[in-house]
């Protein structure tokens, strides 16, 4: 088994191994951390970053990047809260709304990026701008109060004592997961994002798969966008910043290649996980959140220099 090989397999699978020995740790060290309902907590935490992973992944695994994620959870909050109030529409109208806000977004995103050929990175920089000051627009600068019990419901409610929040993140996983692994979209999503110009040679619609890849991107951070309204109650048009760091950061943990062409829904979801732990780890020890940047980003660099070496070698 040569140095190449063991690299690539270290870069698949460490992060679970990690993730393993961690909590193994933390279980040893602060007997709460293994309780149900810490666990809950750790998931429901962790949900709407995982939904902005799972986008932000396909994307990544195309070759692109998107840094409007915190903004349209803001847009698509502030939509749907408009429409949330009570005895005013029924679920099912806040709910299109938001999420229509979103897929109007990411399509808007791959639109442009795909007939400007500006790189990803600038035009998401600059939706990430148009988001905000939408979401501002809508709401007036004031958060949007007062949301029936049944939107509230969707962020604070459980089943069978499951928060719901959880179940959202479990389902959007497998159809995440069944888009990436089983289906042609998810198979030239790796197409394009490993050689570009080889996909297109061989019939590819590149720009029909960033538009998907985009837009999907997009109804993803609607959901979390929801998600976040519901929980809070709130639909606040500041919601949302920063989230797109994290979202890239449990993709790239998880061990999505920044390059594309390489990437999965479970590492994802594990590097999530990984991310959320750490945060309510050091809140169980009582440890100032200042360090959890600090560990996050040295992570992020390990994580992005093994696969930078991984290449190298391969």
């Amino acid at each position: 088994m040569d140095k190449s090989f063991r690299l690539q397999r270290f870069t698949q699978y460490g992060i679970f191994l990690a993730f393993a020995l961690i909590c193994i740790a933390l279980a040893l060290s602060t007997p709460r951390f293994f309780t149900i309902p810490n666990l809950m907590i750790i998931g429901t935490q962790v949900s709407i970053n995982a939904l902005l992973a799972f986008g932000v992944t396909f994307v990544i695994i195309t070759g692109g990047i998107d840094l409007s994620l915190g903004s349209m959870v803001a847009v698509a909050g502030v939509t749907a809260a408009m429409f949330a109030h009570p005895d005013t529409y029924p679920l099912l109208v806040p709910l299109f709304a938001g999420l229509a806000a979103g897929v109007f977004f990411g399509a808007f995103n791959g639109f442009v990026i795909t007939k400007s050929k500006v790189p990803p990175f600038i035009v998401t920089l600059g939706t990430m701008t148009i988001g905000r000051g939408l979401a501002l627009i809508l709401s007036k600068g004031r958060p949007i109060s007062n949301l029936s019990d049944s939107f509230n419901f969707i962020g604070g409610g459980n089943v069978f004592g499951i928060p719901f929040p959880i179940i959202i993140l479990i389902i959007a996983f497998m159809v995440c997961s069944v888009i990436l692994n089983k289906t042609v979209l998810g198979r030239y999503m790796y197409a394009v994002g490993g050689n570009e110009p080889a996909a297109r040679a061989s019939g590819i619609n590149v720009t029909n798969v960033k538009m998907w890849v985009y837009t999907l991107c997009g109804l993803l951070s609607a959901v979390g966008g929801i998600l976040l309204t519901s929980r809070i109650t709130t639909g606040q048009p500041n919601a949302g910043a920063g989230f797109e760091l994290d979202a890239i950061a449990a993709a790239i943990i998880g061990g999505t290649s920044t390059s594309g062409g390489t990437g999965t829904m479970t590492g994802t979801l594990i590097g999530a996980l990984l991310i959320g732990v750490i945060s309510n780890s050091l809140d169980l020890l009582n440890v100032t959140s200042y360090y959890q940047q600090v560990v996050m980003g040295i992570i992020i660099i390990g994580a992005v220099v093994l696969d930078s070496m991984g290449k190298k070698d391969r």
